[in-house]
């Protein structure tokens, strides 16, 4: 019992928090926080004043802040004390400050320089005098302090004071008039410059004031505490009763401002800032849990394009009042991230991933959440009279603040009618067909045959239908005559998928979305066909989303990019369409990729559901102003790492150093719209001369440029205006040192004298070539006549070696000869001596023998010898003259390399005789034992 207790009070306590879910859901303009401690500036800022190029000057503890829309710059107070008021007139910037007023003017380099006023003046202040407030009104400005007003000649740079014994609380100017509070005195008008009382009546003696109005030709006079009062002629005061005095009875208001709508901004002390209209109603509250830095107002600003500046104890803040967006964030995330949308009998729903909200207009601004109806919506869909909502847990029907399921299958992507009383719905698991029977609308059937998740689905007739898969492809269904099944299914193979791809209809076109581009369908060709009208939406680099969609009401069809939001019209006067873009990136959008929604509310406007929550689009206010691009500092530095930065006048042609050669640009559209996103594009004539794509840094930086001349152009653009000027600046780089006029003239002069060296040097050489080629001409008939006659030699010896040869072979051949007819003659005897009877013989046998030692041959083959080897035998007998004939020839034979048996029958002995014999030659010799003798003849 206790846990069912505990559960009920659980289920009550969620429906209490979603029912009170807008109570977190706070609307509001654009609002852009600065923080000063980002810029090396104080958290705390005073005042806040704009200059004739639209630049913002704020008020600070660290000195005088300047913004132009794309950087802010501090110029710390020249007395290091706390600036208290800032403001600008025509020409100059005035500061008031501890002791001190003056003045601050750009130079010719685009910085500040103070002109220190007070100093100049010899004013004489009062201790710890603080000057709080600056009006400067035709010839005039008038410092402000709690006891005094100077009161500055701008002509005659003079000056005088109004003193005051109570302190100065306000000074306010008033058309041409300028009013002035004394605390517990009355009210003053400063006249011909003097204090003139306007009234002391109690109500402004004892409240202080905030602020004086001027109102149908009457003062309005604004209190702190007891809010305003109407100040007549006759002197009396009457309270002006608007409808908020009941919120603002218990609120303490420090600033306000009436705007140039005739409205009026009020800046607390404690819970922000409040805006009325002239009637006195609250139009909007804007504090802390809204987007404002902290809920103290220090001062309140209204510039030249409308937008509010606010001076917070914590900050800057820029509240773009008049913007064509005004924000819906879900702080707490009890909405969640915004699916769908539509407006129906006087309720707004949001379809969120967290479920299903609703607000009645008009009634009031909180939004409340259906029970039962918890989990991602994905679509709401107005047919008839009947609200029909898609939803993660089925189908529903919607009737004011209640549910009603009336199919539960699982996650209802779309809903389609189909005639009168049958609606095709695509789900997670297919399609699936609704009935309306008896007043009552209920799930029929689901579509057999078919089970692809289906989230968009459009008709060509009653039994057609083309079903978008991002991951499938693109489906063409044919259905039965009764609705219950798919008879054919064609993927159409024209077209790639692609992430965040859909399908819509449109003035009787199919189109199919992907990255590629927008595609029709052609209805003859059985295929998509790419629409290069429509692909304009955006470029293949800004595509993020194929999603579009079809407002029925203005014919309009939408679609999203990187850069904005497109959207088309049918063409009044011809066949091509309108085309607009809207500004807006997708960054600052928060969009989710895929899921964008935009829904008409009335009039102009459109809810576009984000990651964040929504916003709501006013296309009335949607304006393409022109505007123009500044250039406001052109520095450089000789390295990329170099801290020293040269700033230049971007007035004049400066011609930098070569080694300055790292150039950066600053420039600015003075554009305060938080999401109107400026884009550059710049090009340098020179070096660069075709312009860059656009991007969205305000400065850029070239370096290492070469020496030359160059043009520097940049533009700008805000969607798709560009900015009426293009800003130009020309300068030059030097050349670098050793390419300057006197150095090449020195190389000049380097190559005229070292070719001039060269020619004298070349001259003496050729001359020693010539007579060197002369010596080695005689040199080389010398060597001719040399080289002709070692050919002679070589022949001759040549020709001398070729008898040798043949004279050897000559020798060899009759040793030989001898050899084997010794030999045969010794057979022969041999033979001879064998026969018994050898009387007959006996003559034969001495002839052998006479020939056998014939002289005569040893004769010829000593002659043979030495013709071949001529001085061996002299030279053998010169070294052994001991040696007789006999032994001289054994050497030769021994020269020729005859083997001992070869030697017997030239000397018709028995091989070892000869055997006998060489040993008796080497002991004549003297031949060591070790020695051969052949090899000791041969080698002699």
């Amino acid at each position: 019992m206790k846990l069912l207790k505990l559960s009920v009070l659980f289920l009550l306590l969620h429906v209490v928090i979603k029912l009170q879910a807008q109570a977190q859901v706070l609307e509001h303009p654009p609002i852009q926080v600065f923080s000063p401690v980002d810029y090396g500036a104080d958290n705390q800022n005073w005042s806040v004043s704009q200059s004739k190029s639209k630049n913002i000057y704020v008020a600070n503890n660290k000195g005088l802040l300047e913004f132009n829309g794309a950087s802010w710059v501090l110029y710390p107070s020249p007395n290091n004390t706390i600036i208290r008021s800032v403001s600008v007139d025509e020409h100059s910037i005035y500061t008031g400050s501890y002791k001190a007023f003056g003045y601050w003017e750009p130079n010719h380099l685009g910085r500040l320089e103070y002109v220190p006023l007070s100093a100049n003046l010899n004013i004489s202040f009062l201790e710890d005098e603080d000057i709080w407030n600056i009006i400067a009104i035709d010839d005039w400005v008038l410092f402000q302090s709690l006891n005094r007003i100077y009161i500055y000649n701008t002509t005659d740079a003079s000056v005088s004071i109004i003193n005051s014994d109570t302190i100065i609380y306000k000074m306010i100017k008033v058309n041409n008039s300028v009013y002035f509070q004394r605390v517990n005195d009355g009210v003053y008008e400063i006249v011909k410059g003097e204090s003139k009382l306007i009234s002391d009546h109690p109500i402004l003696k004892q409240n202080l004031l905030v602020n004086i109005f001027n109102q149908d030709g009457n003062i309005l006079f604004q209190t702190e505490d007891k809010g305003f009062y109407t100040f007549k002629g006759s002197g009396d005061l009457i309270k002006w009763d608007i409808p908020s005095d009941a919120t603002l009875s218990n609120v303490r208001i420090y600033r306000s401002l009436k705007l140039k709508d005739n409205s009026f901004l009020l800046g607390s002390i404690s819970k922000g800032i409040y805006h009325l209209n002239a009637s006195g109603e609250i139009i909007q509250h804007l504090n802390q849990k809204n987007g404002l830095s902290n809920n103290t107002i220090l001062s309140v600003f209204e510039d030249a394009d409308l937008n509010i500046w606010l001076g917070l104890e914590n900050g800057i803040n820029c509240v773009n009042i008049d913007s064509p967006f005004t924000i819906y964030n879900d702080i707490t995330g009890e909405l969640g991230a915004v699916n769908t949308s539509v407006l129906h009998h006087g309720f707004l729903y949001l379809g969120t991933n967290q479920g299903l909200f609703y607000k009645e207009l008009g009634v009031d601004s909180s939004y409340r959440f259906i029970e039962g109806m918890q989990g991602a919506t994905w679509c709401l869909t107005k047919i008839g009279e009947t609200l029909f909502c898609g939803h993660d847990s089925g189908t529903f029907e919607i009737t004011k603040n209640t549910s009603k399921r009336i199919a539960d299958v699982k996650g209802t992507w779309i809903v389609k009618p189909i005639g009168h009383d049958l609606i095709l719905q695509g789900n997670y698991s297919g399609l699936y067909v609704l009935e309306k029977q008896n007043g009552q609308w209920q799930l029929r059937n689901k579509i057999d045959g078919f089970n692809v998740s289906s989230r968009f689905i459009e008709f060509i007739n009653p039994n057609q239908v083309f079903v978008n898969h991002e991951y499938k492809g693109v489906f063409k269904i044919t259905l039965d005559s009764n609705l219950t099944k798919a008879t054919e299914i064609i993927k159409d193979p024209s077209i790639e998928q692609g992430l965040n791809s859909s399908l819509v209809t449109y003035n009787n076109k199919l189109l199919f979305t992907n990255k590629g581009g927008v595609y029709d369908y052609d209805f003859q060709q059985q295929k998509f066909v790419q629409d290069s009208v429509l692909s304009a939406f955006f470029t293949e680099e800004e595509y993020s989303s194929g999603k579009l969609i079809v407002d029925k009401t203005n014919q309009r069809l939408w679609s999203f990019s990187k850069s904005g939001i497109t959207y088309m019209t049918p063409g009044k006067l011809s066949d091509l369409p309108k085309v607009e873009k809207i500004s807006l990136p997708s960054f600052v959008r928060h969009d989710i990729p895929g899921y964008e929604n935009i829904t008409h509310l009335f009039k102009n406007k459109y809810l576009y559901g984000n990651a964040l929550g929504y916003m709501i689009i006013d296309l009335d206010k949607l304006e393409h102003k022109p505007f123009k691009i500044h250039l406001n500092t052109i520095s450089n530095t000789t390295s990329k790492n170099n801290d020293t930065i040269h700033l230049y006048d971007k007035n004049t042609f400066v011609t930098f150093k070569n080694k300055e050669n790292n150039i950066e640009f600053r420039y600015n559209i003075p554009e305060y719209k938080k999401y109107l996103v400026p884009e550059f594009q710049y090009k340098l004539d020179g070096i660069y001369d075709a312009w860059s794509p656009w991007f969205k840094t305000s400065s850029v930086l070239f370096e290492n440029l070469p020496f030359g001349e160059y043009t520097f152009q940049v533009r700008a653009r805000i969607g798709k205006t560009v900015s009426e000027n293009t800003e130009t600046y020309s300068f030059a780089i030097n050349r670098p040192w050793y390419l300057s006029n006197v150095m090449i003239a020195s190389y000049v002069l380097f190559v005229l004298l070292f070719s001039l060296l060269m020619h004298n040097i070349y001259k003496r050489h050729y001359k020693k070539q010539r007579e060197k080629l002369l010596q080695d001409n005689q040199r080389e008939l010398v060597l001719k006549d040399l080289e002709n006659k070692q050919n002679l030699m070589r022949f001759n010896n040549d020709k001398l070696r070729q008898d040798i040869e043949t004279k050897n072979k000559e020798l060899g051949m009759s040793t030989m000869t001898l050899i084997k007819k010794n030999e045969l003659l010794s057979s022969l005897k041999s033979e001879l001596l064998k026969v018994e009877t050898t009387g007959n013989i006996k003559p034969v046998i001495k002839i052998i023998d006479s020939n056998i030692n014939n002289t005569d041959d040893w004769q010829v083959f000593e002659e043979a010898f030495n013709n071949a080897d001529k001085d061996f035998l002299k030279t053998i007998k010169s070294i052994h003259p001991e040696l007789t004939s006999n032994d001289l020839r054994l050497c030769a034979y021994l020269r020729l390399n005859l083997s001992s048996k070869e030697i017997a029958p030239l000397l018709n002995i028995s091989p070892r005789s000869v055997e006998v014999k060489r040993y008796r030659l080497r002991k004549k010799m003297n031949l060591p034992h070790e020695s051969n003798l052949t090899d000791y003849i041969l080698e002699m």
